[in-house]
């Protein structure tokens, strides 16, 4: 059997600078992690071996440590403010990308425009997106459109994991329902989303069988399982090379290897070096 590893795949640089930026603050002192610093368990994991404690980015001012951290998927500038405020020193861990869709949100509305954000409503990234603009709208599903205000002008930015034919194929739609309006779309998709995307789409031409690495709580993760699966191929995710089952790959030439950018390296190794045991015995 021959394993096939994506030419993108796995960590970002977003998240390594995060992780980075974690160890140095919890190696000088106490701090507290205000969420999940990457949609992950095994970092969660790692971090909790650092002492790092874990705190909620809601829960203003309940932190034990004089520092918290603020986790790379980012947050409002009114509740950074808020923690500051309520006197504790921050590092923030945002992934530039991220700040980049708060930038262009930010113009976007000082510009005239009613924002429009694609991506999933409960997801800490949109919720740090809209949390300064209470009159921005959430879109995910075609039939969300249905339910945006008739403005003159609107202006989308995305999630920055969201595939970006999603958020393509949902801007057509507003335009649809809007041909009155206005409509300005700022690309703000992750180009590391969009690197692991275009390198699925290779390996599904000649795997049958495609292992997606990475939390089940991943969005992106979860968006290169889903596309797998639409492209023909019978996709397995795995948060680790314990779930990984033998009958999977009973049959199989060509397997296809591919992990989410919050997956750490010696994961993906653990789960190659896994598959390569149980398709020997």
């Amino acid at each position: 059997m021959n394993l096939h590893l994506a030419p993108h795949y796995g960590m970002c640089f977003g998240v390594r600078d995060a992780l980075r930026a974690t160890h140095d603050a919890a190696r000088r002192e106490p701090v507290t992690l205000l969420g999940q610093l990457v949609h992950n368990p095994v970092v969660d994991a790692h971090l909790r071996t650092l002492g790092v404690r874990q705190g909620s980015l809601t829960a203003v001012g309940a932190a034990s440590t004089a520092r918290v951290v603020i986790t790379a998927h980012g947050a409002s500038e009114a509740r950074r403010r808020a923690w500051q405020q309520a006197g504790y020193a921050i590092t923030d861990t945002t992934c530039p990308l991220v700040h980049k869709a708060h930038q262009a949100l930010a113009m976007l509305v000082r510009e005239g425009y009613h924002p429009v954000v694609i991506g999933q409503a409960e997801h800490v990234e949109v919720q740090g997106l809209v949390g300064d603009f209470p009159q921005a709208s959430v879109v995910l599903e075609p039939e969300d459109v249905l339910h945006l205000p008739a403005a003159a002008r609107l202006g989308i930015i995305s999630q920055t994991t969201q595939p970006l034919e999603r958020v393509l194929a949902l801007v057509s739609e507003i335009k649809r329902q809007h041909p009155g309006s206005e409509v300005r779309l700022i690309d703000t998709v992750c180009h590391p989303t969009k690197q692991r995307q275009t390198a699925l789409e290779q390996l599904c031409q000649t795997c049958p069988v495609i292992v997606v690495i990475g939390g089940r709580n991943s969005n992106n993760t979860r968006q290169l399982t889903e596309k797998a699966t639409r492209l023909g191929a019978r996709a397995y995710q795995v948060e680790t090379a314990a779930e990984l089952q033998p009958e999977w790959f009973q049959g199989i030439r060509d397997v296809g290897i591919t992990a989410g950018t919050s997956t750490l390296d010696e994961t993906v190794t653990a789960v190659m070096d896994r598959i390569r045991q149980l398709t020997q015995d």
